[in-house]
């Protein structure tokens, strides 16, 4: 079993979705209610046998493991492993969906197709970092569109069409560019096999192209390819307009997957690909990536303040977490890329848990705006206290994940640039103030609309999807080395891989200046 241990991880769900649009026929209660208990048995399934991937999981063996080897079509292999810094995104996508499926209990419009969308999603996002194979992640990565497309389109709001193909355009258009990419990268390696593609040296000679002098040369262009890809995945300022239409627009549980896991995609696929394949490249592309992060968490911040509509204005807060992310990770220093892989998990908690309060609300009021609420905490005690926690935690106060990951990335990022630190750092105040702002108006103050006056708090169902996530919360805030023990030595030698193809190039400059 452990041989095949990550296919049987990755196809549990499409197993599950395959079952139900197989043998489950009807609309009625009793097949509605059936589709629900087969997608939260099949995910919390997965979810347990993910246990067993992190509990043989080595963490000083910097190598990937578990790898899974074989001939697919046309000669393409199938190959699947993981490492340090990919086996927690492994562990959050199989931690969230239960949650997310749990988190849909309430829905009656198609439940069947639902959840088979849910649960092949959840196979193609686990392949995404999985995938040792050029060709095998792509296919991953965009086939992941289109049950997301389908989510927001179909179970949506009344913009949903017009949100579900402005997500998709958005990200498809980025990934022609990659595609590029890995069809000039196979030419040159002769291969799609992406451990051998980490130690490949690809050109960086500087060449004129259109009388610009491309500096990093073939290595820039595909990190320039591959950069269109993962900062629209992200998003990155400016590209990440997709996103609070999307979020918006969706269901609750499309909203905390679209949050927690699919846009992890991007930072993931920086530390994968753009990092060890592309040195040179990223570190001629640096200083743009760490001026638009810092631009995108004060823009972003400024803007979430002038939201009205509550997902609006978490899906603005996103993106400027998002934004310590490609700084950390373009620090390339242990403490940057450390606090940007924790950022990303504390993240993906955080974010889904705010949208799941926005989600327990709108499921009583039908209504997201903010105007339309105040004084929640005089019927909704248990509801308050847990936005509030959640808050805080996007807030980052110490104590909380939220609190590490920015302050691993700020520590990392001082070191090479005080000038975008400094600016960053503003983003704490700026998220302090959007966080509270929105909770003030929300649950604080006296319950003066009648038509919150008979709202109810949180069922035991609501309480019982909050409980793992407050857990992982707190306790990733008060013990990180739950994290940074199993990343540590991945980041170590992809930091050190990063260095010496950076001094290799250097002496090869140099010596080929003494030679002239």
């Amino acid at each position: 079993m452990e041989s095949n241990l990550l296919s049987i991880i990755t196809f549990i769900p499409a197993i599950a979705a395959l079952i139900l649009g197989v043998f489950l026929r009807g609309e009625d209660e009793t097949a509605q209610r059936n589709a629900k208990w087969v997608a939260l048995i099949a995910t919390s399934l997965t979810f347990l046998v993910s246990i067993f991937l992190l509990a043989g999981f080595d963490p000083n063996d910097t190598g990937f493991q578990f790898v899974e080897e074989r001939e697919w079509l046309l000669g393409l292999q199938y190959k699947l492993g993981v490492d340090g810094i990919s086996i927690l995104f492994v562990m959050l996508t199989t931690f969230m969906m239960p949650i997310t499926i749990a988190a849909s209990w309430n829905v009656t419009h198609r439940v069947k197709e639902y959840m088979i969308a849910f649960l092949i999603l959840e196979t193609l996002m686990l392949g995404v970092f999985m995938a040792l194979d050029l060709v095998l992640f792509y296919l991953f990565f965009e086939a992941g569109l289109i049950p997301m497309f389908l989510i927001i389109g179909i179970w949506g709001g009344k913009e949903r069409i017009y949100a579900s193909f402005k997500f998709f355009l958005y990200t498809f258009l980025g990934s022609v560019l990659m595609l590029v990419a890995m069809v000039a990268m196979f030419s040159e390696a002769g291969t799609t096999d992406i451990p051998t593609l980490m130690s490949h040296q690809f050109g960086s000679e500087t060449f004129s192209l259109l009388g610009v002098q491309i500096v990093g040369g073939m290595q820039t262009l595909m990190f320039l390819a591959f950069f269109a890809s993962f900062a629209v995945k992200m998003p990155m300022w400016p590209v990440h307009t997709w996103l609070p239409d999307a979020h918006v627009q969706a269901p609750t549980a499309g909203s905390v997957v679209l949050a927690a896991i699919l846009l992890k995609m991007g930072g993931y696929g920086f530390l994968r690909f753009s990092l060890p394949m592309f040195p040179i490249g990223s570190e001629v592309m640096t200083p743009l990536v760490l001026w638009m992060s810092a631009i995108a968490i004060v823009y972003t911040s400024l803007v979430a303040l002038a939201q009205e509509d509550m997902k609006k204005l978490i899906a603005y807060s996103s993106v400027a977490h998002m934004g310590y992310v490609t700084m950390g990770i373009f620090a390339a220093n242990q403490q940057g890329i450390d606090g940007a892989i924790f950022q990303m998990l504390s993240h993906g908690f955080i974010s889904g848990a705010l949208f799941l309060c926005v989600g327990v609300i709108y499921d009583r009021m039908h209504t997201r705006e903010i105007d339309a609420y105040g004084g929640l905490v005089n019927r909704m005690p248990a509801y308050a206290l847990i936005f509030m926690l959640f808050t805080m935690a996007n807030v980052g106060l110490p104590g909380t994940s939220g609190f590490i990951g920015e302050f691993l990335t700020l520590v990392g990022i001082f070191q090479v640039n005080t000038w975008v630190a400094l600016v960053a750092t503003s983003g704490v105040i700026l998220s302090a103030a959007y966080a509270l702002w929105l909770y003030r108006r929300v649950v604080m103050g006296d319950l003066i609309k009648e038509s919150l006056k008979s709202i109810t708090d949180m069922s035991k169902r609501e309480r019982a999807i909050f409980a793992p996530l407050v857990v992982m919360t707190i306790l990733l805030g008060v013990y990180p080395s739950l994290v940074t023990d199993i990343i540590g030595p991945s980041v170590e030698a992809l930091i050190s891989n990063y260095e010496l193809a950076l001094a290799e190039a250097d002496a090869a400059t140099k010596l080929a200046a003494a030679t002239e």
